[in-house]
């Protein structure tokens, strides 16, 4: 028998990350919680609007409950926001075309 019918199957080793690059995750991770908490405080801010200053930036009250009661605490709302002030002027901007 000789030496090339045999071989070794050696997995490779999935390379450890270094402490900086794991120091990096452990702090972008948190950057994104705090920016998550920040934001919801923003919104209760905004809470305190009154509904022509809400209609004004493209959102209305039932937008703000809906952006903090759908995420959860760690998540951040002001996705929701963005999305619904977007499409509230897309739909403005499209009846203000047919009509």
């Amino acid at each position: 028998m000789r030496t090339t019918d045999r071989t070794l199957d050696l997995g490779l080793a999935t390379p450890s990350l270094s402490l900086t690059a794991r120091m990096m995750l452990a702090l972008a991770k948190v950057a994104t919680v705090w920016r998550a908490i920040r934001n919801r405080q923003e919104i209760s801010y905004l809470n305190e609007l009154n509904d022509s200053q809400l209609r004004d930036i493209g959102l209305s009250r039932q937008d703000l409950n809906a952006a903090l009661t759908t995420s959860t605490f760690f998540e951040d709302p002001s996705g929701h926001l963005t999305n619904s002030a977007r499409r509230r002027t897309r739909l403005s901007a499209f009846s203000s075309f047919r009509g």
